[in-house]
């Protein structure tokens, strides 16, 4: 009777990069392939929604009920700013930090934390892990 367990040889490094080399480089070619396709359908699909506000404009309606579906126009409002030294002062003297979304800023933390170890905010949490990048050899 033959023994089945026989002990395999790990795959090499060499052979392991380079499939994951290859592996990456095709979800790159997948990826450019498929943001190219999403961004022809996006210009298309605006100039359809154009064509739609200029109908409703024209109509002078809000909305338009259709066998195919209902299109609603809406009025959108999007706030920036050019100054932030100013927009944050005048969210301190005003009390209104909530103006700002609920977002750390990963690099400006991670550097807060690095130059004042023992000052940490209440509250936070971090989750650290190991991650592995590969890349081209160097010629």
């Amino acid at each position: 009777m033959e023994d089945s367990t026989q002990v395999q040889e790990p795959v090499s490094m060499d052979k392991l990069v380079r499939i994951y080399r290859k592996m990456r480089d095709k979800l790159q070619e997948l990826d450019r392939e498929y943001t190219t396709k999403m961004e022809e359908i996006k210009v298309q699909q605006d100039e359809v929604k154009n064509a739609i506000k200029e109908q409703m404009q024209a109509l002078g309606s809000k909305s338009v009920s259709t066998p195919s579906g209902t299109a609603i126009l809406s009025k959108k409002v999007r706030y920036s700013t050019q100054d932030w030294d100013s927009f944050k002062q005048f969210m301190v003297d005003h009390n209104a930090l909530d103006l700002l979304e609920k977002r750390i800023a990963q690099t400006n933390m991670a550097q807060f934390l690095e130059e004042n170890p023992k000052l940490v905010p209440p509250g936070l949490n971090s989750d650290a892990f190991y991650d592995v990048s590969v890349r081209k050899p160097t010629k």
